[in-house]
């Protein structure tokens, strides 16, 4: 499995970009309110996390286009939460705006970057280094593309992950592999499809299933299509536990 070239990953992000917003535009005052799929975050946290990782990635992409990196977040972690905790109970309209500005800002900043031709080797455009996990513009690229499809899912408005692309399943599968826990080897057997491995250790658990249920679970979300089964050489045919996310990711998942 291979993460998608610039080009197409810039029209994943416009598609991604563009079913936030438009189901950000259909929530009301007493929709933000509600509960997120995420454990003790309403939608209202889910959206001013939205609009605070766009405008962080977007900051990435700006200080890199002058050779500069700054931390992903003003303040770090911390001020990550605290301007969450500040958002989270602003009406509709304002995280209506406050969320099209932010996205509307990162993707700007991604559909300016230079030709992908040379940048490669002159460390510029897709390849110029940014502080996100110390990588470069295309990984900040690849995390807001998991943002804005991994939380449009959080917010419970009938786009889930039943609806995540095939390639963006795939990436999941690569970006999550550090998931699995030692010892264990796990084996995706998705519908149809040919079977994924990740993990390198001795127990090994196959994880039949539907492309995407795979995918939402190692997300650490709830699968909506009720078809994963697992079976083990060894013990048992629970699905096994996960590790966190891997630790650099910007979010509670």
């Amino acid at each position: 499995m291979t993460d998608p070239a610039p080009e197409n990953l810039l029209a994943a992000l416009h598609a991604a970009a563009g079913a936030v917003t438009t189901d950000v535009a259909k929530l009301t005052d007493e929709d933000v309110k509600a509960p997120s799929a995420l454990p003790g975050w309403t939608r209202g946290h889910v959206l001013a996390h939205l609009a605070g990782i766009a405008n962080a990635m977007a900051r990435q992409l700006e200080y890199a286009a002058r050779g500069e990196t700054v931390e992903l977040y003003d303040g770090g972690m911390d001020g990550r939460n605290r301007a969450i905790d500040m958002a989270a109970g602003h009406d509709a309209a304002t995280h209506q705006a406050d969320v099209a500005a932010a996205v509307a800002r990162a993707l700007h900043a991604f559909d300016t970057l230079p030709g992908v031709k040379d940048s490669a080797a002159n460390r510029t455009g897709w390849w110029a280094p940014i502080a996100y996990r110390g990588g470069v513009v295309l990984d900040g690229g690849l995390a807001l593309w998991r943002e804005l499809t991994i939380h449009n899912a959080d917010l419970l408005t009938g786009r889930g992950p039943e609806t995540w692309s095939r390639e963006f399943c795939e990436h999941l599968f690569t970006f999550l592999e550090p998931r699995v826990r030692p010892g264990d080897r796990l084996v995706l057997q998705s519908l149809g499809l040919p079977p994924v491995a990740l993990g390198s250790g001795h127990r090994s658990i196959v994880i039949n299933g539907m492309l995407t249920d795979i995918a939402a679970w190692l997300a650490g979300r709830e699968p909506t299509l009720g078809s994963l089964r697992a079976s083990a050489d060894a013990d048992g045919t629970d699905l096994p536990d996960l590790l966190p996310w891997p630790s650099a990711t910007p979010n509670p998942q």
